[in-house]
C-alpha cells in the first residue's frame, strides 16, 4: 500500500475534524478524493509544447468521477485496503452522486474521449459549461415520470479547482456575465498516460448585488443580475418549447463557446503574441456535434475585433482550426436558429455569419452553382441560420461516427456538400473506454481476460484477440458463466435496494437502457414483451426460458410521447408483473433514474442487448459496445455500430432483424399501418392495446396518442414514423430465436465470449488517435 497516499487520507480527515470510524459518506469522498489530488497534482502542471486539440461539448456524461481517477491513477487497490483496514464497506461511496453533466450517448462519448486521449498521451482538454444541477433525478409515480432536481454538487466537488484569475466576461444584447472556469484533471491510465483538463464554465453576475435596489428594499430587483446570471449554467438543455427557452438554449452555447475562445486566445498570445498566423499549427478545435457551432463566427468576430484581422486572413485561420463530428442525420438535431432571436441573443455575431454566408454563395458561383441549385448550401435562407451547414463549410472536417452513418451523410443526408467536398469527410466510429466499462464496473470478467491473456487489454484492447484461442476450453466457459451469475446477483441486490424489486436473478437478462426515444424504439420492445406474455398465455409459445425484460432510460421533460412510452412500459408491467402464472417465467422492469452508475451495474449482467433503432437513425451508438464487451449478445437492427459489431463477432454469435436502410426508403413501398395490422393478427392485438382499454394511462390521453401516431402520423410526420409494426414480426422471430439458444447455457456463453474477444476495435483509444493522426494533425 502507498503509505504516502494512506497517510494523505488521514491528514485530509484530521483537517474534517472526523476519524475513520465516524467519517460519513461525503467526509470520506473529501478525503479521498483531495488526498489524491495532492499526488497528481505535479503531474497535472506538467504540459507538453506543441499542438493541443480542444473538445468543445455541450455535455460531458462523467458518471462518479472518484473510482475512475483512482483506478487510472493506480491507487484503487490502496483505496480499497484503506477501507479494509478500518472495516469499512467497499460501496461506502455509493451515494455520492455521478456527475451527470450530459444527456446520453453525446455526452458519454466526450467522457470516454478525454479517458483515451489522457491514457494514450494525446493533448486534448475539454471544454463544456458546469451545470449546477445535472440531468434531472427521474422518479416513477404511478408510472408516470416525475423530474426532480439533481444536485450532483450537494457532496462537494473536490475534483475540481476554481480558476477565478482566469474568467471572462461574455456579453448578450440584454446582459453580460462572467464566464468563471473550473478545471477537473482528466487522468491517464498506465505508462503513457497524462493529465488533461477538463474547463467547465460557470455563469455568475458581473454585479452580484444591485445595493441601490436593495436600500430601497426591492429585494427582487436586488438579485436580478444574478438569478439571471446563473440560469445560463443552472440545468443542461432547458426545455424550449418556448421563445423564452430557446433564448436560454443559445445564450449557454455562446457562454461556453465564447469563453473557451478567449481563454484559447489568451494562452496562444502568451506563447506567441498577436501573430495568428500559427494559429491552427498551434490549436485544433473540434464541435462535438451542432451545439458549439456559432464558435465559428465568434472567432472570425474575436479576430476580426479585438485583433484587427481582415476577413481574408481571418476566414482560412478558423478553417485549419474547427473541425465537425455530426452525430445523427436526424433534422430535429441539426440546429436551425432564427434569424430575429439570434439578433436579440448575440447581435454582435450575426455580421460574422452573413460573411460566412457571402463567401459560401461566391464560392458557389465560382463553381456555376447557383439559384435553387444553391439553395440547399445556404447558411442563411431568409429567416434562419443553418448551423450544420456552416460547420460542414466553414471547418476543414465533417466526420461521421459509424460506417453507415457516415455513407448516409455522402450519398443521402449531405450529399450536395461531399459533391464539392469530398476530401474533407471521413469515418470515425465511435467507441468506449475499456477502463470504466470493463475494468472498473466488472472486475470479476477483467480477472479472467488478465488471468488468460494479462493485462495490456486495458491499454491496448485489440489484444483480446489472444482470447480466441482459448475460446473452447470448457473452464474458460464455465468461468464466464460464474461471473455472468455474479453480476446478476449483485444487480438483484441492488435492485431490491434502489427499487424494492425482487429480480430473479436466475431468468435471462434482457437489457434496453438508452435515452427515451421514439427511434430507439423502446415502444417496440414493450409490445413484442406483450406479444410474448399473450403467446405464453395462450400456449401459442413454448420451451420459453424464463426471462426478465429490463429497462432504464429519461425522457425530455417536454418530449410528451416518451414520457407516453414509459407509462405504456409500466402498464405493461403491471400486467405481468401481477400474473401468478408468470411468476416463473417472466419480469419486465423499468428502473428508476437510469444514470452511468446504474448502467454500471445493469450492462457487466446483461445476456441480451437491445440495440433495436430503425435501421438509419441511430449514428452508432456506445451502449451496443459496453454490453459486447462485457459478454452480451447482440439483439438488433442493421444499424449504426450494429452493423461493425456483427461484422467483427459473426452474425451466428448475434440476433439481427427488422428492414434494412434500403427496404425502408424504397420509394415503390406499398405497406400501411392498416396494411401490416390486417395481415398480422398478433401486430393488430398488441397496437390496439393502446385504446381498447386493455392499460390505463391515467385519462392523460397519451395512450391515444401514441396510438395515432402508429395509424395516423401528424402533420410533421408520417404514420409509424420509426416503422415499428414494419419490424414487428421479424423482432419476435429473433428475440423467440435468442431465447430458446439460451436454453444450452454453454452454448450460448460461448457466444457471448464470442463477442468479448472481438470488441477490440470499440475501444476509444483507436476513435481518439484516429482523431489525433487524421483530423487534428497531432
Amino acid at each position: 500500500m502507498d503509505k504516502t497516499f494512506s497517510k494523505e487520507i488521514d491528514r485530509e480527515l484530521a483537517r474534517l475534524g472526523v476519524s475513520p470510524e465516524t467519517a460519513g459518506p461525503k467526509e470520506l469522498y473529501t478525503a479521498v478524493s483531495q488526498a489524491a489530488m495532492e499526488l497528481l497534482m505535479p503531474r497535472w502542471k506538467e504540459k507538453a509544447a506543441g499542438k493541443r486539440a480542444c473538445y468543445f461539448s455541450a455535455e460531458f456524461l462523467l458518471g462518479r468521477v472518484v473510482s475512475a481517477n483512482l483506478l487510472n491513477l493506480g491507487l484503487l487497490e490502496e483505496w480499497n485496503d484503506w477501507l479494509r483496514q478500518h472495516h469499512l464497506h467497499p460501496d461506502v461511496l455509493e451515494e455520492i452522486e455521478d456527475d451527470a453533466l450530459g444527456n446520453g450517448g453525446l455526452g458519454r462519448l466526450a467522457a470516454c474521449f478525454l479517458d483515451s486521449a489522457a491514457t494514450q498521451g494525446v493533448p486534448l482538454d475539454g471544454y463544456g459549461i458546469r451545470y449546477r444541477y445535472g440531468l434531472f433525478r427521474q422518479k416513477i409515480e404511478n408510472g408516470f415520470q416525475r423530474e426532480y432536481p439533481d444536485d450532483w454538487l450537494r457532496f462537494g466537488d473536490p475534483w475540481s479547482v476554481r480558476r477565478e484569475e482566469e474568467s471572462v466576461v461574455i456579453s448578450f444584447r440584454d446582459q453580460q456575465v462572467r464566464a468563471v472556469p473550473y478545471d477537473m484533471p482528466v487522468i491517464g491510465y498506465g505508462e503513457k498516460g497524462v493529465v488533461n483538463t477538463l474547463r467547465l464554465w460557470q455563469a455568475e453576475p458581473v454585479e452580484e448585488l444591485d445595493l441601490t435596489a436593495f436600500n430601497n428594499q426591492d429585494y427582487d430587483a436586488a438579485y436580478r443580475n444574478r438569478n439571471r446570471a446563473e440560469a445560463l449554467s443552472a440545468v443542461l438543455y432547458p426545455n424550449d418549447d418556448t421563445q423564452e427557452g430557446k433564448r436560454l438554449r443559445l445564450k449557454q452555447q455562446y457562454f461556453f463557446s465564447s469563453a473557451s475562445l478567449q481563454s484559447i486566445l489568451r494562452g496562444y498570445i502568451t506563447r506567441r503574441g498577436e501573430d495568428f498566423t500559427h494559429l491552427p499549427e498551434d490549436v485544433a478545435i473540434q464541435l462535438n456535434d451542432t451545439h458549439p457551432t456559432v464558435s465559428i463566427p465568434e472567432l472570425l468576430r474575436l479576430l476580426m475585433e479585438e485583433h484587427l484581422l481582415s476577413f481574408e486572413e481571418a476566414f482560412p485561420l478558423v478553417q485549419g482550426v474547427f473541425a465537425y463530428t455530426n452525430h445523427t442525420i436526424m433534422a430535429e438535431a441539426l440546429e436551425k436558429w432564427d434569424v430575429e432571436l439570434l439578433l436579440s441573443v448575440i447581435p454582435q455575431v450575426y455580421p460574422y455569419i452573413v460573411l460566412l454566408h457571402n463567401r459560401l454563395r461566391r464560392e458557389l458561383r465560382d463553381r456555376g452553382i447557383t439559384g435553387k441549385e444553391a439553395e440547399p448550401y445556404f447558411i442563411l435562407d431568409g429567416t434562419r441560420v443553418h448551423m450544420a451547414r456552416m460547420a460542414i463549410y466553414a471547418t476543414h472536417s465533417t466526420n461521421g461516427v459509424a460506417r453507415i452513418h457516415t455513407d448516409i451523410l455522402k450519398e443521402r443526408a449531405l450529399k450536395e456538400w461531399y459533391a464539392l467536398w469530398p476530401e474533407r469527410f471521413s469515418n470515425k466510429t465511435n467507441g468506449i473506454t475499456q477502463r470504466r466499462w470493463l475494468a472498473l464496473c466488472n472486475p470479476e470478467l477483467s480477472a479472467l481476460i488478465t488471468d488468460e491473456i494479462g493485462d495490456g487489454w486495458l491499454t491496448d484492447l485489440d489484444q483480446l484477440e489472444q482470447l480466441v484461442p482459448v475460446l473452447e476450453d470448457g473452464a474458460v466457459v464455465a468461468r464466464f458463466q460464474q461471473v455472468k451469475e455474479e453480476k446478476k446477483r449483485q444487480l438483484r441486490d441492488y435492485v431490491a435496494k434502489r427499487e424494492g424489486f425482487e429480480l430473479r436473478e436466475d431468468f435471462l437478462f434482457d437489457v434496453q437502457i438508452k435515452r427515451l426515444h421514439e427511434y430507439k424504439r423502446q415502444l417496440l420492445n414493450a409490445f413484442a414483451i406483450l406479444d410474448t406474455y399473450w403467446g405464453l398465455k395462450e400456449g401459442r409459445i413454448t420451451g420459453f426460458q424464463p426471462t426478465a425484460y429490463l429497462f432504464g432510460a429519461k425522457a425530455a421533460p417536454g418530449y410528451y410521447r416518451a414520457k407516453g412510452i414509459i407509462k405504456y412500459i409500466g402498464e405493461v408491467a403491471r400486467l405481468i408483473n401481477s400474473d401468478p402464472e408468470m411468476k416463473d417465467l417472466m419480469q419486465v422492469l423499468f428502473v428508476q433514474n437510469y444514470d452511468v452508475s446504474y448502467a454500471e451495474k445493469l450492462i457487466p449482467s446483461a445476456d441480451v442487448s437491445e440495440q433495436i433503432s430503425t435501421a438509419g437513425t441511430e449514428a452508432s451508438g456506445t451502449s451496443n459496445m459496453k454490453f459486447m464487451l462485457n459478454g452480451a449478445v447482440t439483439l438488433g437492427t442493421l444499424d449504426g455500430a450494429n452493423i461493425e459489431i456483427v461484422e467483427q463477432a459473426g452474425a451466428e454469435n448475434n440476433y439481427i432483424f427488422g428492414a434494412t436502410v434500403e427496404q425502408i426508403q424504397d420509394p415503390g413501398r406499398t405497406d400501411t399501418p392498416e396494411h401490416l395490422c390486417e395481415a398480422q393478427p398478433r401486430l393488430r392485438r398488441v397496437v390496439e392495446s393502446l385504446v381498447d382499454g386493455t392499460f390505463d394511462d391515467g385519462g392523460t390521453g397519451m395512450f391515444r396518442e401514441l396510438y395515432d401516431s402508429l395509424m395516423k402520423g401528424a402533420s410533421w410526420h408520417k404514420p409509424d414514423q420509426y416503422d415499428l409494426l414494419l419490424d414487428f414480426q421479424s423482432y419476435c422471430d429473433a428475440r423467440l430465436r435468442a431465447n430458446r439458444d439460451y436454453q444450452d447455457r454453454g452454448e450460448f456463453a460461448h457466444k457471448c465470449l464470442v463477442n468479448v474477444a472481438h470488441a477490440g476495435p470499440f475501444s476509444s483509444d483507436r476513435t481518439i488517435l484516429q482523431y489525433a493522426k487524421e483530423i487534428w494533425g497531432l
